[in-house]
């Protein structure tokens, strides 16, 4: 299904509260179509209520949530969600965790997380991991393709290597996006900018804090659009 280039921008609210959430949305108006809501929303309070007002102000919504329990426990989660008027949920990338979401998941499209950007080397050697980041991304991809997950989310560094090997399969969510070079990374490790995390292969770019903390996040949005426009 062709992707509107004006939905490719998703938009964290990670603010404390569902009132500031809604808050930024108005402020950002019809420059944003793409909402994430996430941990920081969903421990405050009124979390379903903002994807219903989202959803029902015609955005669409990526309740990042990275479930990881027991799989009988996931499946019921997921059930619960699938009529939440969310579009995406993430999923931890563990093949038992998405075999259980994607068993349950209707139509909501269930993004696996292969290995989190503000992770490097270090710590998945602290993890007791042994494969390289690119690796053990790749390995996770492959397998949500088997388990019927939807996507993945990964860094605009391996959107290239996902894509070569899994075409159209999955979709690839990038988060870590710095607009500008000289933007401070923050707690992300792996960060692309907007033209190159599309060039890539990204089908989405997740931006937070470089929008949110704009003296401007209107015109934040929009320019970031434009770079959007110009790659497709």
């Amino acid at each position: 299904m062709a992707i509107a280039p004006a939905e490719r921008l998703i938009v964290a609210l990670d603010v404390p509260s569902a009132a500031q959430a809604k808050a930024l949305a108005e402020k950002l108006g019809d420059a944003v179509r793409f909402y994430k809501v996430g941990l920081e929303l969903f421990s405050a309070g009124g979390y379903f209520e903002l994807i219903q007002w989202l959803a029902a102000r015609g955005n669409k919504v990526f309740a990042d949530l990275k479930l990881y329990d027991i799989p009988e426990t996931v499946s019921r989660a997921v059930a619960n969600l699938r009529s939440s008027g969310a579009t995406f949920l993430t999923v931890h990338g563990h093949r038992s965790v998405m075999e259980a979401a994607a068993r349950e998941k209707g139509a909501l499209k269930i993004l696996a997380v292969t290995v989190l950007t503000s992770f490097d080397r270090r710590d998945l050697e602290e993890m007791g991991a042994t494969k390289s980041v690119e690796q053990l991304v790749l390995d996770r991809a492959q397998g949500a393709v088997e388990t019927g997950c939807d996507g993945v989310i990964a860094s605009g560094h391996e959107a290239a290597g996902l894509k070569a090997k899994f075409g159209n399969r999955l979709l690839v969510v990038t988060p870590g996006i710095r607009p500008a070079a000289d933007q401070p990374a923050d707690d992300q490790k792996r960060t692309v900018d907007v033209a190159q995390a599309f060039r890539n292969g990204a089908d989405y770019i997740v931006v937070g804090r470089p929008i949110r903390s704009a003296k401007d996040p209107r015109a934040a949005a929009l320019a970031i659009q434009s770079t959007i426009a110009k790659a497709f």
